[in-house]
């Protein structure tokens, strides 16, 4: 991982979100304050981008961040804040909450993407692809995937009959011929189009696919 210069001695959260392209559930972020000391040590434990880990390993990685982190917290917007929003205004309202929720308030934000949080009241700068170039939004990515994710299976419990253990809310194809067949639960995006999905997975989903290692055969 080529490292965001974080070298200073500022409060700097790093923000995330995850669950943009999903059918169900909350869009969730993260937000982690690291100090230069702890940004090495979690580089050398492989923090990264959390898509480029599997699910085993960024459940591993998520108490030694806790560990580590000054601060960390998450924040999410439900599924009806996404359909009155949009999917990119509750991505960031989530984002807003996370860094609200922290117990140190930093003196800067790294936010991933090219989208500032509205109404922030903190600095902050964008970061391209910030969870594969920044310790610090790499490890509020990996918090929040793996917190919407046990939130996810636990829902599947609730709402079952979609598959949501597997897919985590995603537009699978066991996912959308439930939809078919059930309906949507209150938990549901009604804004989504199911059909969209069917020919165009979500860019989350497809870039979780294409980067998450293949186990290997144990035949």
């Amino acid at each position: 991982m080529t490292l965001v210069d974080n070298s200073g001695a500022i409060a700097t959260a790093g923000v995330d979100e995850v669950g943009r392209g999903a059918l169900f559930g909350p869009v969730v972020a993260g937000a982690v304050i690291l100090t230069v000391k702890t940004t090495a040590a979690l580089a050398e434990l492989g923090v990264t981008d959390s898509k480029r880990l599997t699910p085993a390993r960024r459940k591993a990685l998520v108490k030694p961040i806790q560990q580590q982190a000054q601060a960390y917290a998450i924040g999410w917007a439900s599924a009806r804040e996404i359909d009155r929003l949009n999917i990119l205004q509750a991505s960031l309202l989530a984002m807003k909450r996370a860094v609200n929720r922290l117990s140190i308030v930093p003196e800067l934000c790294l936010i991933d993407g090219n989208q500032a949080v509205p109404q922030l009241g903190i600095p902050q700068q964008t970061v391209v692809k910030g969870d594969q170039t920044c310790i610090e939004i790499a490890a509020a990515s990996i918090l929040a995937k793996v917190w919407r994710d046990t939130l996810i299976v636990r829902l599947d419990q609730r709402y079952p009959g979609y598959d949501l253990a597997s897919n985590k809310g995603y537009g699978s194809p066991k996912h959308r011929a439930a939809i078919a067949k059930l309906g949507r639960s209150p938990q549901h995006r009604q804004s989504f189009k199911v059909s969209t999905q069917l020919t165009l997975l979500s860019d989350e989903q497809t870039e979780i696919n294409r980067l998450t290692p293949i186990p290997a055969s144990t035949d």
